[in-house]
């Protein structure tokens, strides 16, 4: 549940992320706009109105604190009672709005009815039948597991490669084989990028987030703020970067940068905080018996404790990283465009000019990319930390 509410605060943080990218929509000539605050700061981008962002940035913070106080912070509060120990730790999160509705008895009337409700629908019989025990996995079977996911994978690429020679057979005038070759090269410059950001990113935000996990007053304080920095719009910062790179000669391909991890990031933050907070009270209070400090504290308590909530973090980071190349490749101040090279910036290009083989070519190859990352990284990884490091 701690880890379920964290994530939830970072999902709701990043659809106002890619807001202007949703409801701001230009294609080739055509450009369609839904009613909301992501049009609004689109408009005010394209017109250069600073004073139009300004409003958008007050919006934001005043709506992000209202659900934070009404929301999230009642159910950090209320999920601690899941915490997987036999001790109470001192420190537990607080809600006034949670603690009015404990003490208020108009509330507790109010919900009493529904309580009872929800209790008798809970207690209506459904045969399930439950699984046998899981006998250990003999050395064959892992082997032929792994052959399995060998398997998988080559079929993932042979797919993936077929789809892109029927578009290339498609449309041969719009999309050559020079052209699928351009788009791969792109690729890996932009898999750089996300590999080196992520592995920045975890080095920062891993130990700070232990240090606001352990310290739930501490992660009070800093629970709206994570939410407002992990909302913001790469857009709102598009005027900063594009008078700066173009004032100054600077390289986009090194300071657009920043721009792919600045709303992911907190995924790894989050998640690392969540798995502080779950962390069971009588390790910490073992850890403090035995005298483990330092290093040794970090490799053998700390690190394998919150290991599977990063790497759930560092997944949704990387592919949410991929997403986030298409609006932070290729940025736009009024008329004034910097490009980064990467496979985000042609998709925004392709889909801006109305190609759609060249756009469906780079779709492919970034599916491609992300699926191949994952099988040959991140699910070793989840597996790893779903046997071996499970806290129950």
């Amino acid at each position: 549940m701690p880890g379920l509410i964290w994530n939830m605060m970072m999902s709701m943080s990043g659809g106002w992320f890619f807001v202007v990218a949703s409801e701001a929509i230009t294609v080739g000539n055509k450009t369609i706009t839904l009613p909301g605050i992501g049009a609004y700061l689109a408009q005010a981008i394209s017109d250069k109105n600073l004073g139009a962002v300004g409003w958008v940035i007050l919006t934001m913070t005043v709506v992000i604190l209202a659900y934070d106080q009404f929301l999230f912070r009642p159910l950090v509060a209320w999920a601690d009672k899941f915490r997987m120990e036999t001790t109470s730790s001192g420190d537990a999160p607080e809600s006034w709005l949670l603690d009015l509705i404990r003490r208020t008895r108009l509330i507790h009337r109010l919900l009493v009815p529904m309580g009872m409700l929800l209790a008798t629908l809970a207690r209506i019989p459904i045969r399930v039948q439950l699984p046998k025990a899981v006998p250990v996995v003999s050395a064959t079977r892992s082997k032929r597991s792994r052959v399995g996911d060998v398997v998988w994978a080559v079929f993932v690429i042979v797919l993936t490669v077929y789809v892109v020679w029927r578009v290339v057979a498609y449309v041969r005038t719009g999309v050559t084989l020079d052209e699928v070759g351009h788009v791969l090269v792109l690729g890996l410059i932009t898999l750089l990028r996300v590999i080196l950001l992520i592995a920045i990113a975890s080095v920062i935000w891993v130990p700070l987030g232990v240090l606001i996990g352990l310290r739930p007053a501490l992660a009070e304080k800093v629970q709206p703020l994570a939410q407002f920095l992990a909302a913001f719009p790469a857009n709102l910062l598009f005027p900063v970067f594009v008078i700066v790179i173009v004032r100054f000669h600077l390289n986009p391909d090194i300071w657009l940068s920043p721009l792919i991890v600045l709303g992911t990031q907190w995924y790894i933050l989050f998640n690392v905080i969540a798995g502080a907070t779950a962390y069971p009270n009588d390790y910490k209070e073992a850890a403090t018996n035995f005298r483990i400090r330092g290093w040794q504290w970090w490799r053998q308590a700390m690190l394998p404790g919150i290991f599977p909530y990063y790497v759930t973090g560092a997944i949704t980071a990387s592919g949410g990283a991929w997403n986030a190349s298409i609006v932070s490749e290729f940025v736009q101040w009024g008329d004034t465009k910097v490009e980064a090279h990467g496979l985000g910036a042609y998709i925004a290009q392709m889909t801006a000019a109305g190609d759609f083989p060249k756009i469906i070519v780079g779709i492919a190859v970034m599916s491609l990319f992300v699926t191949l990352f994952n099988r040959v990284l991140w699910r070793p990884l989840y597996a790893y930390a779903e046997s071996r490091l499970r806290l129950d």
